[in-house]
């Protein structure tokens, strides 16, 4: 068996289905399913049954994961020792972060960290979603939390501080009793719903959103007000705090990766290069500046 048949269903395995394996691995639906069924005919054995639920394994199907997430296991620890005998920085270095914060404040710095080292090719990918690095989704994640996975190394690079912002008229407005303060609903991550929820006075909202971005487009139209990052609210220069920053609302920005990389060069000068510039954009993620200086 080809590893390149066994990591494509060791996907669909994970994933439940096609289509979300065929999502994971970067290829069509139609490529996961023809690509499985030639492996049953292959084995002689079928490996997935339709259920009403959606699929589900046999019993080869189970047995060949458990042998795949072998497979895997051994290949990623081959890969981590071999990345961590070279002091080279260079190679592919896979990164994930959440958009809003990848498109805006992260972006200069990673086209600095490729200016610095330009034998290092970065990928880039965004999400809200948890990444899998045991499994070596990615290299490194870039994520805000206050319980970063056990099984993970971290190092904590700086406090993410919110607070809810609205536009500076809509604001005036609201604040001298000449509009009604109303709340954009937002369905981007479970801590600002959880705190819009809170804080919000009204029960069923005029304008929902799922994107951090574009509840600040919502914000600058003038469509309520809503909970932003410091980061990203108090560099708008349309947008003004409606309520400050709660020392509750704080999460910390981790750096994470699996510990098979601890020795790789390209995660430690990564690593390095990150600490040296968010240090450095320390009061614009606390949000003690809405200075756009270093921006």
């Amino acid at each position: 068996m080809h590893w390149d048949d066994a990591r494509l269903f060791l996907a669909f395995a994970r994933e439940g289905s096609f289509s979300n394996a065929a999502k994971r691995l970067g290829v069509r639906h139609s490529t996961v399913s023809r690509r499985i069924h030639a492996l049953e005919n292959e084995l002689a054995t079928p490996l997935v049954e339709r259920s009403a639920n959606g699929y589900i394994l046999t019993k080869a199907g189970e047995d060949l994961k458990l042998s795949a997430c072998r497979m895997e296991k051994e290949l990623l620890s081959f890969e981590a020792q071999s990345a961590g005998q070279t002091t080279q920085a260079a190679g592919d270095l896979h990164v994930t972060a959440i958009a809003n914060m990848a498109s805006t404040v992260l972006m200069p710095i990673f086209a600095r960290f490729r200016a610095d080292y330009p034998n290092i090719r970065l990928r880039i990918d965004v999400t809200n979603d948890s990444v899998r690095l045991t499994q070596r989704e990615a290299d490194v994640a870039l994520r805000q939390t206050n319980n970063p996975g056990e099984t993970l190394i971290g190092t904590r690079l700086t406090t993410i501080s919110s607070a809810v912002y609205g536009a500076i008229e809509y604001c005036q407005a609201v604040n001298s009793g000449n509009a009604e303060e109303k709340w954009v609903g937002v369905d981007c991550c479970d801590n600002h719903r959880k705190w819009t929820s809170e804080s919000c006075p009204q029960t069923d909202h005029d304008f929902c959103v799922d994107e951090t971005s574009l509840t600040a487009a919502a914000l600058r139209e003038g469509l309520g007000v809503g909970y932003l990052p410091c980061f990203m609210g108090d560099t708008d220069p349309t947008l003004t705090r409606f309520h400050e920053p709660q020392e509750k609302h704080d999460l910390g920005l981790w750096f994470l990766y699996h510990r098979d990389l601890r020795n790789t060069k390209r995660v430690t000068v990564f690593r390095e290069h990150m600490q040296r510039e968010i240090t450095a954009l320390g009061p614009l993620f606390e949000g003690k500046s809405i200075s756009t200086e270093n921006f």
